[in-house]
């Protein structure tokens, strides 16, 4: 993360707090207003540790192996007996 985007995540931040203040001084010690002042806290800690943190190499992506599927008709001996899903078995075995 670059300066400038940790220093617009902080202004964010600190908006934040100034709304959850405006909330608690409406809505006084509510739970909701704790969870948000919590939640805005939490998001204070982990921009923090951002700024300190290594910023980390992407890894290398594996090539996608690739399967061959042939354009030839499958045998038709392979579906012997198998009733088509979502028809109600309209090939059943008449007795």
């Amino acid at each position: 993360m670059s300066t400038t985007e940790l220093a617009e995540l902080r202004r964010t931040i600190g908006q934040l707090r100034q709304c959850v203040g405006a909330l608690r001084s409406r809505y006084g010690d509510a739970s909701a207003v704790r969870r948000l002042a919590n939640d805005v806290e939490r998001l204070d800690i982990d921009s923090a540790d951002l700024d300190g943190a290594q910023v980390p190499v992407p890894a290398q992506a594996k090539p996608v192996e690739r399967v061959p599927v042939p354009d030839t008709p499958y045998d038709p001996a392979l579906w012997h007996g198998a009733d088509d899903e979502g028809v109600g078995g309209y090939k059943r075995d008449q007795r």
